[in-house]
C-alpha cells in the first residue's frame, strides 16, 4: 500500500490502562502499570445496544525484540499500521472480524521472550493470567481458547510458538513470523561481537604482555558476570541512543537473563559462554536448549496437535539464519504427525509485515 488513502471503515483503536499485580516487584524495577491498545473491527458497534451485541474471536500481537504493542498502532508513512492492515482485510473479506489486542511487553533487557523468568518477570503470566481474562471482561468477545489466537514476528514469534506449546488452555491457534528456533545458529552468531563489546567493561583493561589465562577467567568458567555485564548495563541504561553492537549485546544478555535464570548468581542470570576465551559452557548452554522450539517439539507434542491452526513462515535470506531453524521445526512437526503450514518467502528478517496478510486471515479461519 504505497498512498495511505483507506475508502474503507477503519474500526476502532482503545488505549487502556492496566495494572499488573503480576508484573508488581518484577526484578528489573520496569512499570507494572502499562497502557493496553486494543483494535475493536467496524462491526463492532453494528446492532450493539447497551453492550450487547455480537462477540468476536481474538488475536494477541506479541511483538519483537526491542517493539512493543503500542508501536505497531503508531502511524506509518507509505505503509499500514496493524490495524490499518486489519481494516483493509476485512473490507476485501479476506479476513474475518476479530479483535486485536496490542500488549506491552517492554522491559529493561529491550524485551522479553513471553516466558517466566526469575530474573526478568512473569511474562507468561502477564499474558494468561491477566491480559487474556481482562480483555474477556472488557470487549464482547468469544472467551474460549477457540476463538483465541496469538502471533509475532522474531521473538514475538517465539513466544507465539511457545505459548501454543505451554498453554493451550488459553491459545486456540497461533502464527509465527521468523521466530527464534535452532539455538546454535540464532544466538551462538552473535556471541562474539557481544563478547568484545562487554570486554570494553571487564574490571581490568587490556595491556600488551603475558597473560595466564587460568587466571583470567576465574569464574568466567561458570557463567557468573565478573562485573563487566553490570557496568554494561548501567552505561547502555544512561545512552540516548545505542549502537548496533549495544543492541546485539543487549539481546544475548536478555536471553541469558529468559533463558538461564539464577537468583543466586549476579545480575540474577547465568552466561553460556566464557566471558574470557568465549567458550561454551555445556551446562549453561543446555538451559538455553530446553528453551529452542526445535527441541520443545517432542515435549509437547500433544499441545500442538490440539491447536486448530499453527501458521509458520520466514524469509530464506534471513540474515539471522532463522530460516534454518525455522525448517527443521516444520520437519520435526511433521515427524511428530503435528498440522502445520510452512511458508518461505524471498526476504529478509527486516520489515516483512506484509506478511501478516497471510497470517491473520489464516487464524480467523482457524478460529471462527
Amino acid at each position: 500500500m504505497a498512498l495511505k488513502r483507506p475508502r474503507w471503515p477503519d474500526g476502532t483503536l482503545v488505549v487502556l490502562e492496566h495494572v499488573s499485580r503480576v508484573l508488581a516487584d518484577n526484578p528489573l524495577g520496569d512499570p507494572h502499570v502499562r497502557k493496553l491498545a486494543a483494535w475493536l473491527p467496524p462491526q463492532y458497534d453494528s446492532g450493539a445496544t447497551h453492550g450487547r451485541g455480537k462477540r468476536f474471536p481474538v488475536l494477541v500481537d506479541l511483538a519483537g525484540f526491542m517493539g512493543s504493542g503500542l508501536g505497531h498502532v503508531a502511524w506509518k508513512n507509505f505503509s499500514e499500521n496493524l490495524p490499518e492492515r486489519a481494516a483493509r482485510l476485512v473490507h476485501e473479506r479476506r479476513m474475518a472480524p476479530a479483535i486485536l489486542v496490542f500488549p506491552d511487553c517492554f522491559t529493561a533487557l529491550g524485551g522479553n521472550q513471553y516466558i517466566n523468568s526469575s530474573a526478568v518477570g512473569r511474562y507468561a503470566d502477564y499474558l494468561v493470567r491477566e491480559i487474556v481474562p481482562f480483555v474477556d471482561r472488557e470487549f464482547r468477545t468469544r472467551a474460549a481458547r477457540e476463538h483465541r489466537g496469538c502471533f509475532g514476528k522474531s521473538s514475538g514469534g517465539y513466544g507465539a510458538l511457545v505459548h501454543g506449546m505451554k498453554y493451550p488452555g488459553t491459545w486456540g491457534a497461533v502464527a509465527c513470523h521468523s521466530g527464534d528456533a535452532y539455538f546454535d545458529f540464532v544466538y551462538r552468531n552473535d556471541w562474539p561481537g557481544a563478547l568484545t563489546e562487554l570486554a570494553k567493561y571487564r574490571p581490568k583493561a587490556f595491556r600488551a604482555g603475558r597473560y595466564d589465562v587460568l587466571k583470567m577467567e576465574r569464574g568466567a568458567d561458570r557463567g557468573l558476570d565478573d562485573g563487566r555485564v553490570r557496568r554494561f548495563l548501567e552505561a547502555v541504561w544512561r545512552k540516548p541512543k545505542l549502537s548496533f553492537a549495544e543492541g546485539h549485546t543487549l539481546m544475548i544478555l536478555c536471553m541469558a537473563a529468559t533463558y538461564d535464570p539464577d537468583p543466586r548468581a549476579p545480575n540474577g542470570f547465568r552466561l553460556p559462554f566464557n566471558l574470557e576465551t568465549g567458550e561454551l559452557l555445556p551446562q549453561r548452554w543446555r538451559a538455553w536448549l530446553r528453551h529452542d522450539p526445535i527441541e520443545m517439539v517432542g515435549r509437547h507434542r500433544d499441545a500442538l496437535r490440539k491447536l486448530r491452526g499453527l501458521y509458520i513462515d520466514c524469509g530464506w535470506r534471513d540474515q539471522y539464519h532463522i530460516h534454518y531453524g525455522a525448517r527443521i521445526l516444520s520437519k520435526r512437526l511433521t515427524a511428530a504427525g503435528i498440522a502445520h503450514v510452512y511458508e518461505e518467502f524471498d526476504d529478509t528478517h527486516s520489515d516483512i509485515d506484509y506478511r501478516l496478510d497471510v497470517s491473520l486471515p489464516f487464524l480467523t479461519r482457524a478460529l471462527s
